[in-house]
């Protein structure tokens, strides 16, 4: 029963939360992308932080858009079709490019060049020429997007 109540709320809550970031923090989202509700998107600099279509940011991850040290705010942009790992970190000035997978834990401080898969810490090109669906799921892979 529990869970089928949280899945009739999330597809609303999710669209609730985007408009949120939007409306009120100015954040770039596009259409159809997912932030979970346990990601943290640094309000620091909100208007820099660009998200493409139909990209997922999953639990625990961190987008940061300034850096205390140096006292600077930088943009972080992630492509169309993304998807940023549990607890990934984005530093600030980061651009990851369109069908990106981010693997969990990863602390991305570098660019990401497009279709492309990163992980450790900090964030290394593992492979590239990857092909991915809305919400970072692999073409290929045996996961089926959830609907």
């Amino acid at each position: 029963m529990a869970t089928r109540v949280r899945e009739l709320l999330r597809e609303p809550l999710q669209r609730i939360r985007r408009e949120y970031f939007v409306r009120i923090w100015h954040m770039e989202i596009g259409e159809g992308s997912t932030i979970s509700f346990s990601a943290k998107l640094d309000r620091t600099n909100p208007r820099g932080i660009h998200i493409g279509k139909y990209s997922v940011v999953t639990f625990g991850a961190t987008v940061l858009t300034h850096d205390c040290v140096n006292n600077r705010q930088r943009d972080v942009y992630i492509g169309d079709d993304c998807f940023i790992g549990a607890h990934s970190i984005i530093l600030p000035g980061v651009t990851i490019g369109d069908h990106c997978i981010v693997a969990a834990g990863s602390m991305v401080a570098r660019n990401v060049p497009a279709g492309s898969l990163v992980a450790g810490n900090p964030a290394r090109v593992i492979e590239t020429n990857v092909k991915t669906t809305h919400y970072g799921v692999r073409l290929g892979s045996a996961l089926k997007p959830a609907v």
